[in-house]
Protein backbone atom coordinates (compact mmCIF):
# COMPACT_ATOMS: atom_id res chain seq x y z
CA UNK A 1 0.00 0.00 0.00
CA UNK A 2 1.08 3.65 -0.99
CA UNK A 3 0.30 6.27 1.91
CA UNK A 4 -0.24 9.64 0.92
CA UNK A 5 2.73 10.96 2.98
CA UNK A 6 4.54 9.19 0.84
CA UNK A 7 2.70 10.43 -2.63
CA UNK A 8 3.37 13.94 -1.33
CA UNK A 9 6.79 13.79 -0.41
CA UNK A 10 8.98 10.92 -2.35
CA UNK A 11 11.24 12.22 -4.69
CA UNK A 12 11.06 15.97 -3.65
CA UNK A 13 12.97 18.50 -2.43
CA UNK A 14 10.81 20.98 -0.12
CA UNK A 15 13.03 24.71 0.40
CA UNK A 16 12.60 26.24 3.88
CA UNK A 17 13.56 29.10 6.04
CA UNK A 18 13.89 29.26 9.58
CA UNK A 19 13.43 33.16 10.70
CA UNK A 20 14.51 33.21 14.02
CA UNK A 21 17.45 32.27 13.24
CA UNK A 22 17.79 33.39 9.47
CA UNK A 23 19.12 30.07 8.36
CA UNK A 24 17.72 28.64 4.79
CA UNK A 25 17.58 25.10 4.21
CA UNK A 26 16.30 22.08 1.45
CA UNK A 27 14.66 19.04 2.90
CA UNK A 28 14.61 16.06 0.54
CA UNK A 29 13.32 12.53 0.57
CA UNK A 30 14.30 10.21 -3.09
CA UNK A 31 12.75 6.83 -3.35
CA UNK A 32 11.53 6.03 -7.59
CA UNK A 33 14.38 8.72 -8.57
CA UNK A 34 17.21 6.49 -6.78
CA UNK A 35 15.41 3.36 -8.24
CA UNK A 36 16.18 4.27 -11.60
CA UNK A 37 19.35 5.96 -11.45
CA UNK A 38 20.82 2.61 -9.98
CA UNK A 39 18.72 -0.13 -12.19
CA UNK A 40 20.70 1.30 -15.03
CA UNK A 41 23.44 -0.35 -13.31
CA UNK A 42 24.65 -3.64 -11.47
CA UNK A 43 26.84 -2.26 -8.68
CA UNK A 44 27.90 -4.19 -5.59
CA UNK A 45 25.74 -2.69 -2.57
CA UNK A 46 28.85 -0.34 -1.06
CA UNK A 47 28.78 1.61 -5.15
CA UNK A 48 25.01 1.73 -4.66
CA UNK A 49 25.25 3.46 -1.20
CA UNK A 50 27.80 6.01 -2.84
CA UNK A 51 25.23 6.58 -6.01
CA UNK A 52 22.58 7.57 -3.18
CA UNK A 53 24.08 9.87 -1.30
CA UNK A 54 25.75 11.59 -3.84
CA UNK A 55 22.31 11.46 -6.00
CA UNK A 56 20.52 13.63 -2.34
CA UNK A 57 23.12 15.68 -2.15
CA UNK A 58 23.10 16.69 -5.88
CA UNK A 59 19.33 17.07 -5.35
CA UNK A 60 19.74 19.52 -2.80
CA UNK A 61 22.63 21.45 -3.78
CA UNK A 62 20.97 21.52 -7.72
CA UNK A 63 17.75 23.13 -5.72
CA UNK A 64 19.28 25.48 -3.63
CA UNK A 65 21.52 27.15 -6.50
CA UNK A 66 19.49 29.58 -9.32
CA UNK A 67 19.96 27.05 -11.82
CA UNK A 68 19.49 27.33 -16.02
CA UNK A 69 20.93 24.74 -16.52
CA UNK A 70 22.97 22.25 -15.07
CA UNK A 71 24.74 21.35 -11.71
CA UNK A 72 27.52 18.42 -11.52
CA UNK A 73 29.08 16.87 -8.59
CA UNK A 74 31.88 14.68 -9.81
CA UNK A 75 33.90 13.06 -7.15
CA UNK A 76 37.17 11.26 -8.24
CA UNK A 77 39.90 9.03 -6.06
CA UNK A 78 42.91 6.78 -6.14
CA UNK A 79 41.04 3.86 -4.44
CA UNK A 80 38.70 0.97 -5.99
CA UNK A 81 35.95 3.11 -6.65
CA UNK A 82 37.42 5.94 -8.69
CA UNK A 83 34.64 8.51 -10.06
CA UNK A 84 31.24 9.20 -8.93
CA UNK A 85 29.40 11.43 -11.28
CA UNK A 86 25.87 12.75 -11.05
CA UNK A 87 24.09 15.55 -12.86
CA UNK A 88 20.68 18.13 -11.70
CA UNK A 89 18.88 19.48 -14.29
CA UNK A 90 17.11 22.64 -13.42
CA UNK A 91 13.41 22.40 -14.53
CA UNK A 92 12.64 23.40 -18.41
CA UNK A 93 9.37 25.17 -16.79
CA UNK A 94 7.73 26.23 -13.67
CA UNK A 95 6.17 23.72 -12.31
CA UNK A 96 7.93 20.73 -14.12
CA UNK A 97 10.16 18.65 -12.37
CA UNK A 98 14.18 18.57 -12.33
CA UNK A 99 15.84 15.79 -13.47
CA UNK A 100 19.25 13.56 -12.01
CA UNK A 101 21.02 11.23 -12.90
CA UNK A 102 24.57 9.63 -11.76
CA UNK A 103 26.76 6.67 -12.50
CA UNK A 104 29.87 4.80 -10.77
CA UNK A 105 32.88 3.70 -12.14
CA UNK A 106 34.95 1.17 -9.82
CA UNK A 107 37.64 -1.79 -9.65
CA UNK A 108 35.66 -4.72 -8.45
CA UNK A 109 38.99 -6.80 -8.10
CA UNK A 110 40.27 -4.09 -5.17
CA UNK A 111 36.78 -3.62 -4.03
CA UNK A 112 36.14 -4.15 -0.04
CA UNK A 113 32.71 -4.86 0.67
CA UNK A 114 33.13 -5.36 4.30
CA UNK A 115 34.42 -1.66 4.70
CA UNK A 116 32.85 2.20 5.06
CA UNK A 117 32.14 3.34 1.42
CA UNK A 118 33.87 6.44 2.10
CA UNK A 119 36.97 4.79 2.60
CA UNK A 120 36.84 2.32 -0.70
CA UNK A 121 37.00 6.19 -2.43
CA UNK A 122 41.07 7.05 -1.09
CA UNK A 123 42.49 10.28 -1.89
CA UNK A 124 41.50 12.39 -4.33
CA UNK A 125 38.64 15.50 -4.83
CA UNK A 126 35.24 16.51 -4.39
CA UNK A 127 33.99 18.78 -7.51
CA UNK A 128 30.95 20.90 -7.73
CA UNK A 129 30.57 22.06 -11.67
CA UNK A 130 27.74 24.64 -12.59
CA UNK A 131 26.79 24.98 -16.23
CA UNK A 132 24.02 27.91 -17.08
CA UNK A 133 24.10 26.97 -20.69
CA UNK A 134 24.84 28.44 -23.84
CA UNK A 135 27.15 31.90 -23.94
CA UNK A 136 28.13 31.22 -20.31
CA UNK A 137 31.56 30.05 -18.64
CA UNK A 138 31.18 26.97 -16.76
CA UNK A 139 31.81 27.46 -13.03
CA UNK A 140 33.87 24.54 -11.12
CA UNK A 141 34.99 24.55 -7.48
CA UNK A 142 37.29 21.90 -5.68
CA UNK A 143 37.98 20.61 -2.08
CA UNK A 144 40.09 17.71 -1.16
CA UNK A 145 38.47 14.38 0.31
CA UNK A 146 38.21 14.77 3.93
CA UNK A 147 35.85 14.16 6.93
CA UNK A 148 34.88 10.91 5.93
CA UNK A 149 31.70 11.49 4.15
CA UNK A 150 30.54 12.61 0.90
CA UNK A 151 28.52 15.04 3.20
CA UNK A 152 31.15 15.98 4.96
CA UNK A 153 33.29 17.32 1.64
CA UNK A 154 30.19 19.09 0.34
CA UNK A 155 30.10 20.96 3.46
CA UNK A 156 33.78 21.81 3.41
CA UNK A 157 33.12 23.17 -0.53
CA UNK A 158 30.68 25.55 0.96
CA UNK A 159 32.91 27.02 3.34
CA UNK A 160 35.96 26.77 1.23
CA UNK A 161 34.75 27.92 -2.52
CA UNK A 162 31.56 29.84 -1.41
CA UNK A 163 32.52 31.04 2.46
CA UNK A 164 28.86 29.48 3.58
CA UNK A 165 28.73 27.31 7.11
CA UNK A 166 26.33 24.75 5.43
CA UNK A 167 25.19 21.04 6.84
CA UNK A 168 23.84 18.35 5.62
CA UNK A 169 22.54 15.14 7.83
CA UNK A 170 21.14 12.26 5.29
CA UNK A 171 20.16 8.89 6.12
CA UNK A 172 20.10 6.10 2.80
CA UNK A 173 19.51 2.11 2.95
CA UNK A 174 17.22 -0.24 1.34
CA UNK A 175 13.99 -0.55 2.79
CA UNK A 176 10.97 -2.81 2.35
CA UNK A 177 7.21 -0.90 2.59
CA UNK A 178 4.28 -3.07 2.77
CA UNK A 179 3.36 -4.52 -0.50
CA UNK A 180 6.54 -3.63 -2.18
CA UNK A 181 9.97 -5.00 -2.62
CA UNK A 182 13.35 -3.80 -1.48
CA UNK A 183 14.26 -0.84 -2.67
CA UNK A 184 16.93 2.36 -1.95
CA UNK A 185 15.41 5.07 0.11
CA UNK A 186 17.13 8.16 0.97
CA UNK A 187 16.52 11.44 2.55
CA UNK A 188 18.17 14.82 4.14
CA UNK A 189 18.50 18.22 5.64
CA UNK A 190 20.47 21.15 4.48
CA UNK A 191 21.36 23.97 6.98
CA UNK A 192 23.20 27.10 5.63
CA UNK A 193 23.61 30.26 6.78
CA UNK A 194 24.28 33.49 4.81
CA UNK A 195 27.01 35.60 6.77
CA UNK A 196 26.22 39.45 6.40
CA UNK A 197 29.57 40.35 7.12
CA UNK A 198 31.70 36.92 6.68
CA UNK A 199 35.22 36.60 8.67
CA UNK A 200 36.82 34.02 7.22
CA UNK A 201 40.21 33.42 8.31
CA UNK A 202 43.17 32.40 5.32
CA UNK A 203 43.78 29.78 7.33
CA UNK A 204 41.17 27.33 8.59
CA UNK A 205 41.02 25.48 12.14
CA UNK A 206 39.59 22.73 10.67
CA UNK A 207 41.33 19.31 9.14
CA UNK A 208 44.27 19.45 6.96
CA UNK A 209 43.16 23.96 7.40
CA UNK A 210 40.46 23.41 5.98
CA UNK A 211 37.28 26.34 7.18
CA UNK A 212 34.87 25.98 9.65
CA UNK A 213 31.94 27.34 10.33
CA UNK A 214 33.85 29.69 13.19
CA UNK A 215 35.86 30.88 11.27
CA UNK A 216 33.35 32.80 8.89
CA UNK A 217 31.01 33.17 11.69
CA UNK A 218 31.26 35.78 14.68
CA UNK A 219 28.13 37.03 18.11
CA UNK A 220 24.65 36.50 17.28
CA UNK A 221 25.09 34.97 14.02
CA UNK A 222 27.47 32.38 15.00
CA UNK A 223 25.05 31.67 18.18
CA UNK A 224 22.21 31.20 15.54
CA UNK A 225 23.71 28.65 13.92
CA UNK A 226 25.00 26.66 16.50
CA UNK A 227 20.94 26.48 17.86
CA UNK A 228 19.84 25.20 14.66
CA UNK A 229 22.90 22.88 14.50
CA UNK A 230 21.62 21.27 17.97
CA UNK A 231 17.98 21.03 16.71
CA UNK A 232 18.98 19.12 14.01
CA UNK A 233 21.56 16.63 15.88
CA UNK A 234 17.95 15.21 17.45
CA UNK A 235 16.69 13.97 13.86
CA UNK A 236 16.60 9.76 13.57
CA UNK A 237 17.31 8.40 9.92
CA UNK A 238 13.95 6.92 9.43
CA UNK A 239 12.66 10.64 10.22
CA UNK A 240 14.77 11.38 7.12
CA UNK A 241 14.08 8.53 5.34
CA UNK A 242 10.41 7.95 5.74
CA UNK A 243 7.74 7.52 4.20
CA UNK A 244 5.79 8.12 7.34
CA UNK A 245 6.92 11.27 8.73
CA UNK A 246 5.70 13.94 6.42
CA UNK A 247 8.42 16.64 5.27
CA UNK A 248 6.95 19.77 6.70
CA UNK A 249 5.76 17.63 10.10
CA UNK A 250 9.49 17.12 10.38
CA UNK A 251 10.16 20.47 9.88
CA UNK A 252 7.74 21.49 12.73
CA UNK A 253 9.36 18.89 14.85
CA UNK A 254 12.90 20.01 14.40
CA UNK A 255 12.09 23.72 14.12
CA UNK A 256 9.21 24.83 15.87
CA UNK A 257 11.12 27.25 18.12
CA UNK A 258 13.02 28.55 14.71
CA UNK A 259 9.72 29.80 12.87
CA UNK A 260 10.04 27.33 10.18
CA UNK A 261 8.61 28.68 6.31
CA UNK A 262 8.43 26.67 3.53
CA UNK A 263 8.77 27.49 0.28
CA UNK A 264 7.32 25.68 -3.06
CA UNK A 265 8.30 21.92 -3.63
CA UNK A 266 10.55 20.91 -6.60
CA UNK A 267 9.98 17.38 -7.94
CA UNK A 268 13.54 15.22 -9.14
CA UNK A 269 13.01 12.35 -11.70
CA UNK A 270 15.38 10.25 -13.48
CA UNK A 271 16.56 11.95 -16.58
CA UNK A 272 19.32 11.51 -18.99
CA UNK A 273 19.96 13.69 -22.19
CA UNK A 274 21.89 11.64 -24.22
CA UNK A 275 20.84 11.12 -27.66
CA UNK A 276 22.32 10.39 -31.25
CA UNK A 277 22.60 14.20 -32.20
CA UNK A 278 24.64 14.46 -29.09
CA UNK A 279 27.16 11.66 -29.65
CA UNK A 280 27.32 12.68 -33.42
CA UNK A 281 27.79 16.33 -32.03
CA UNK A 282 30.54 15.27 -29.30
CA UNK A 283 32.45 13.15 -32.76
CA UNK A 284 32.77 16.36 -34.68
CA UNK A 285 35.97 17.43 -34.12
CA UNK A 286 37.75 14.16 -35.55
CA UNK A 287 39.15 13.56 -38.49
CA UNK A 288 38.33 10.51 -40.29
CA UNK A 289 41.63 8.86 -39.52
CA UNK A 290 40.61 9.01 -36.00
CA UNK A 291 37.68 8.13 -37.05
CA UNK A 292 39.44 5.32 -38.31
CA UNK A 293 40.81 3.98 -34.76
CA UNK A 294 37.08 4.00 -33.19
CA UNK A 295 35.87 2.13 -35.83
CA UNK A 296 35.30 -1.82 -34.63
CA UNK A 297 35.76 -4.76 -37.00
CA UNK A 298 31.97 -4.87 -38.12
CA UNK A 299 32.59 -1.84 -39.29
CA UNK A 300 30.23 0.81 -37.19
CA UNK A 301 31.41 3.17 -34.51
CA UNK A 302 29.90 2.10 -30.94
CA UNK A 303 29.25 4.27 -27.83
CA UNK A 304 27.30 3.44 -24.89
CA UNK A 305 25.93 6.35 -21.91
CA UNK A 306 27.63 6.30 -18.57
CA UNK A 307 24.30 7.12 -16.98
CA UNK A 308 21.64 5.07 -18.93
CA UNK A 309 22.84 2.69 -20.72
CA UNK A 310 21.77 3.46 -24.01
CA UNK A 311 23.97 2.17 -26.73
CA UNK A 312 24.62 4.01 -30.11
CA UNK A 313 25.94 2.73 -33.49
CA UNK A 314 26.62 4.84 -36.28
CA UNK A 315 28.23 4.42 -39.57
CA UNK A 316 32.01 5.78 -39.55
CA UNK A 317 31.78 7.44 -42.66
CA UNK A 318 28.91 10.45 -41.30
CA UNK A 319 31.46 11.20 -38.60
CA UNK A 320 33.54 14.06 -38.08
CA UNK A 321 34.76 16.88 -39.56
CA UNK A 322 35.74 15.02 -43.21
CA UNK A 323 32.48 12.57 -42.95
CA UNK A 324 31.10 11.64 -46.55
CA UNK A 325 27.82 10.79 -45.97
CA UNK A 326 24.58 12.28 -44.49
CA UNK A 327 23.28 10.58 -40.69
CA UNK A 328 20.65 9.33 -43.06
CA UNK A 329 23.21 7.90 -45.63
CA UNK A 330 22.85 9.87 -48.33
CA UNK A 331 25.83 11.55 -49.60
CA UNK A 332 27.05 14.70 -48.44
CA UNK A 333 27.46 17.63 -51.29
CA UNK A 334 30.42 19.35 -51.43
CA UNK A 335 31.17 21.97 -48.95
CA UNK A 336 28.85 20.77 -46.26
CA UNK A 337 31.61 19.81 -44.13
Amino acid sequence: MTTLSQIAWDDTVLPFQLDRSDVRGRIARLDGVLEEVLAQHNYPPIVEALVAEVALLTAMIGQTIKLRWKLSIQVRGNGPIRILATDYYAPAAEGEPARIRGWASFDPERLDESAAPFSQIGDGYFAILIDQGEGTLPYQGITPLAGGALSACAETYFAQSEQLPTRFEIAYGRSILPGQGERWRAGGVMLQMMPKTPGAAREGSGEAGLLRHSDILAGEEDENWVRANVLLDTVEDMELIGPGVELTNLLVRLFHEEAPRVFDPQRVEFGCTCSEERVRSSLAIYSAKDIGHMTTEDGKVTADCQFCGAHYEFDPASLGFEATIEPDGTPKEAGDA
